[in-house]
């Protein structure tokens, strides 16, 4: 079981142990050591002031929102279509007993690019930015790593509880209200039951209300709970269980993050043939990839030890390390 030191240990008979999320200021946690006491470890972080230069922070309300994209129809969930407006109008009116909808379908590069430049400089510590790496196959090439908007009202919630797919680690940034999140180490699946043909998603869609009869194990399961609000950000390390309830309403901007340390997981499912046979294109694939990760590894730790050398400057698009690279 993966632990977190800095945080006491609280036995609930129903809901088994509660582990409090650590929140770390980013003045105390530079991006290095970020690097080797959370992402090489795969555990989760808050960080406080994680973007003290975004426009967002001062900007992104529901009004904003409203006023600003109101008349574009944006997808808010699995199939579901509505005008922006509308939306916001159905968060503002989003209670805990009668949550309104949750808008998590909206990537920010491909349908709201006016909003990018709210989010500059970008949040250091959702890099290295290999999704934008023309290394990437077009399968999973992101131009902007795949920054996704995430509007609810109180009491709106992400509709699965899952882990993020491609093996991803995710940052989720809080820019207006404030958000809870729950979740569950890898070494707890079997307690939360994933679905048998979606293994990346749990059968459990109520964490406040588990029925023990169907999910008798659940207790065991040890959650690691945490509310963020404006400016701080959570660190979701790559096969984490977690989901997401609105405690005011929220305004937050997620994104995914590939890094050497869960590249091979991604490889790993990129390559599942789903048969069990390794064909010669799975395995020319693999080989790319494993090869592409070795150069997005050397590329980023050139821009570490060499950061104002030209070469490195030029050669710093096939792996963003920081968000000056991508400048």
């Amino acid at each position: 079981m993966i632990s977190v030191q800095e945080s006491p240990k609280t036995a609930v008979p129903t809901q088994g142990t509660i582990v409090q999320v650590p929140k770390i200021h980013a003045r105390d946690l530079p991006y290095e050591r970020f690097l080797t006491d959370y992402v090489a470890t795969n555990r989760p972080v808050v960080i406080q002031d994680a973007a003290p230069g975004w426009n967002a922070l001062e900007s992104w309300t529901p009004e904003f929102f409203k006023n600003k994209f109101g008349s574009q129809t944006v997808e808010v969930t699995y199939g579901v279509h509505q005008k922006l407006g509308d939306v916001i109008d159905g968060v503002l009116a989003s209670t805990a007993q009668k949550p309104g909808p949750y808008l998590h379908k909206v990537i920010i590069h491909q349908h709201m690019p006016a909003l990018l430049p709210d989010l500059v400089p970008e949040n250091s510590y959702a890099f290295p930015r290999r999704y934008c790496s023309p290394l990437m196959p077009k399968r999973f090439h992101r131009p902007d790593g795949y920054l996704k908007l995430l509007i609810g009202g109180v009491g709106g919630k992400f509709p699965l509880m899952h882990f993020d797919s491609d093996n991803a680690h995710a940052v989720i940034t809080e820019i207006y209200g404030d958000k809870e999140f729950v979740l569950f180490a890898p070494e707890d699946t079997a307690y939360v039951y994933p679905h048998p043909n979606s293994p990346s998603t749990s059968q459990i869609d109520d964490l406040d209300h588990v029925d023990l009869e169907r999910f008798p194990d659940f207790f065991k399961a040890v959650q690691y709970r945490v509310v963020i609000g404006p400016g701080e950000c959570i660190f979701v390390p790559s096969r984490w269980w977690h989901a997401a309830r609105v405690v005011t309403t929220s305004v937050s901007v997620c994104t995914n993050v590939m890094h050497s340390t869960n590249w091979k997981g991604f490889v790993d499912l990129s390559c599942d043939s789903g048969t069990g046979k390794r064909k010669a294109a799975m395995l020319a694939k693999r080989l790319y990839l494993e090869v592409s990760g070795m150069i997005m590894s050397a590329v980023e730790s050139l821009q570490a030890k060499f950061p104002k050398a030209s070469l490195v400057r030029k050669l710093a698009h096939l792996s963003p390390a920081t968000p000056a690279a991508r400048r």
